[in-house]
C-alpha cells in the first residue's frame, strides 16, 4: 500500500483529499495541530515548528507528500507576512520528506501566481473583480488557493476541451487576454501571497530536478462547497440570504472558474497519483458571471430579492475573466470534474440552510 503525508488534512481541500486518496487505495497519514476524521495515523506537530515538523515527517516515512497547509485567513493571507514562514517551512517539509525516502510530492499551489495583467478589463470601471477576498482557497490553514442562473438541470455540462496540441503563439496571447490561463502563462504575481507561492515553486522544481524527487504542483482557482467559513463568497452569499440579510455586491458581471470543493480533493489525488510533473490548473474549465452565481443562490434561497447588485465598487484593475485551462488536468491526469454547477451550489445552500437550523435548535 502506498503511504501518503498530508498537510493541511483537516481543511477545506483537505479532508476532500483524504477521502479521495483513501479511495485510490493510500494509507493516508496526516500531519499538523489538528486531527481529521478519515486517516489511518495522525502526526501532531506545528508545521511551522523546525524540530516538530521534522520528526513527524521522519515518524511517517511516508512515500507520497500532499502539502495543502498554509495561512489563508480571508482578507489578510494575501499580503500577510506569514507567508514568509510558510514559504520557509515548506522548503524544509519537502527537503526533510525527500531525505527520508519520499518519492514523490504534490504542493497546492494558486492562480495569483499568474500575471493578470494582460486580461482584458471590463468595459466599463468600477465593475470588475471578485466579490470577498479574490481567488478563495480556504479559510483554514490550506493553499488553493476558492455562475449561472437558471443553470443546466443536469450535470451533463462538462469544460470545454481543445486539441492536445495546444495553441499558436499567436493563440496562447489571445486566449491570456481573454482570460483562459494555461500553465506556460507567464506568472507575475501581484500579492505577498501569490509571490510566495511562485517563488516557493520555482525553488522546490529546482531542488526537485537536484534530489530525483518527482514533483506536481496543482494550480487552484476559485473553490465552493458544503462547509465553507465565513469570508468565502458563496457560503457568504448563501448564509446571508438564508437569514433575510441583504447582500451588497459588485455588479458581477466578472467572470470566474469555480470548482466544486470535492472536485479540488479529487484532482489532488489523481495528481499525486499520476507520474505527472511541474504545474497543473485545478479548475472547472469554464468561468461564469458572479453574477449570474449569485442569481442562482438567491434562487435557491428564494431571496433573490435582497441582493443589491452595484452596491460595492470595485477595482477597475480587476480581469474581467480568470479561467483554468484544464487540458493537462483533463489529458495527463486524467481527472475531470463530476460536478455540475447546478448540483453544487444547491448543496452548499443546503448545508448552509442545516448549519443555520442546527444552530437554531441548540440550547
Amino acid at each position: 500500500m502506498k503511504r501518503v503525508l498530508v498537510t493541511g488534512a483537516a481543511g477545506f481541500v483537505g479532508r476532500h483529499a483524504v477521502a479521495a486518496l483513501t479511495a485510490r487505495g493510500f494509507e493516508v497519514h496526516a500531519i499538523g495541530r489538528t486531527a481529521p476524521a478519515g486517516v489511518h495515523a495522525f502526526h501532531a506537530a506545528d508545521l511551522l515548528d523546525p524540530a516538530l515538523r521534522r520528526a513527524a515527517v521522519r515518524a511517517a516515512g511516508a512515500s507520497h507528500l500532499l502539502h495543502l497547509a498554509w495561512i489563508t485567513t480571508p482578507g489578510r493571507y494575501w499580503q500577510a507576512p506569514d507567508n514568509l514562514d510558510w514559504t520557509a517551512a515548506s522548503l524544509d517539509l519537502v527537503r526533510t520528506f525527500r531525505e527520508s525516502g519520499g518519492t514523490r510530492a504534490v504542493v497546492a499551489g494558486t492562480c495569483a501566481e499568474y500575471d493578470w495583467t494582460e486580461i482584458a478589463r471590463l468595459p466599463s470601471p468600477g465593475s470588475a473583480g471578485e466579490d470577498r477576498d479574490g481567488p478563495a482557497v480556504s479559510a483554514t490553514r490550506e493553499s488553493p488557493d476558492e455562475r449561472a442562473a437558471p443553470m443546466e438541470p443536469s450535470e451533463e455540462k462538462r469544460p470545454r476541451r481543445q486539441s492536445s496540441s495546444g495553441p499558436t503563439a499567436n493563440g496562447a496571447v489571445a486566449e491570456i487576454r481573454d482570460g483562459r490561463l494555461a500553465e506556460a502563462a507567464p506568472c507575475r504575481p501581484a500579492t505577498l501571497y501569490g509571490a510566495a507561492k511562485d517563488g516557493l515553486r520555482r525553488v522546490l522544481q529546482a531542488y526537485a530536478a537536484e534530489a530525483g524527487l518527482s514533483l506536481g504542483w496543482g494550480r487552484l482557482f476559485y473553490l465552493y462547497g458544503p462547509g465553507e467559513t465565513p469570508g468565502r463568497l458563496v457560503g457568504d452569499a448563501a448564509r446571508a440570504l438564508l437569514q433575510g440579510a441583504r447582500l451588497a455586491t459588485s455588479e458581477g458581471r466578472q467572470r470566474r472558474d469555480f470548482l466544486h470543493i470535492a472536485d479540488a480533493g479529487g484532482a489532488f489525488a489523481a495528481l499525486l497519483d499520476s507520474a505527472v510533473e511541474g504545474p497543473v490548473n485545478i479548475g472547472s474549465g469554464e468561468a461564469v458571471p458572479v453574477r449570474e452565481l449569485l442569481q442562482t443562490v438567491g434562487a435557491l434561497t428564494g431571496r433573490t430579492d435582497l441582493i443589491d447588485f452595484g452596491a460595492r465598487p470595485l477595482s477597475p484593475t480587476e480581469p474581467a475573466c480568470i479561467e483554468a485551462d484544464i487540458r493537462r488536468l483533463a489529458e495527463e491526469v486524467g481527472f475531470a470534474p463530476r460536478y455540475g454547477l447546478a448540483r453544487g451550489l444547491a448543496e452548499t445552500v443546503a448545508d448552509g440552510r442545516a448549519a443555520l437550523s442546527t444552530a437554531a435548535s441548540a440550547p
